[in-house]
């Protein structure tokens, strides 16, 4: 039987994990206090990064239903619990990884969705979420302004040659039969 204080832990990390959309477990061998302030510090406005007992979160992990850390829960482990936007946090994960090869991403969930450490590199690779919604609008704009374009050519076309006609009648030229029915709104089919 856990001690009241295992079983608050527990409860705690089963919240976390049913509140975030996205957890990445990583391993932090060798950091320093210092360094993990840091990776703390570039994760907060996407969620929090909490170093765990790897045998609870086992436990917490169960409990909310999350399986993506099964076998992975060794060594020094802490994971990030990600309830912003699940892109900017991997970038954050991605980036200081980078700076301090220490630090190990090994697997991740989002959305209930088990993630390898390579996904979740291919996920950082992504645009925001708000560069991918305004290249969508632009997009999505421009097929309108090209649409309106297509359905205003034919009749921009006839002023056209209605115009170039009249020019024609009234400069003296004389006209073909059929083309002046249609300038002068005749219709004999």
């Amino acid at each position: 039987m856990a001690t009241p204080a295992k079983q608050a832990a527990i409860a705690e990390l089963t919240d976390k994990f049913r509140e975030s959309g996205a957890a990445v477990l990583t391993e932090y061998r060798g950091l320093t206090v210092t360094q993990l302030s840091q990776l703390r510090t570039s994760l907060r406005a996407h969620g929090s990064y909490s170093v765990v007992k790897n045998t609870l979160t086992e436990i917490a992990a169960k409990d909310a239903g999350v399986t993506a850390f099964d076998g992975q829960l060794s060594g020094p482990s802490a994971i990030a619990f990600i309830t912003g936007d699940p892109v900017e946090a991997a970038k954050s994960l991605r980036d200081f990884a980078k700076a301090n090869p220490l630090l190990v991403i090994k697997a991740g969930v989002l959305d209930g969705k088990a993630m390898t450490a390579e996904e979740i590199t291919k996920l950082a690779d992504l645009e925001s979420r708000e560069v991918l919604l305004a290249k969508l609008a632009g997009a999505m704009k421009a097929k309108t302004s090209q649409a309106a374009a297509l359905f205003q050519a034919p009749l921009s076309k006839t002023v056209r040659t209605v115009e170039a006609l009249r020019a024609k009648v009234a400069e003296g030229a004389p006209a073909p039969a059929a083309a002046t029915d249609v300038a002068a709104g005749g219709d004999e089919g």
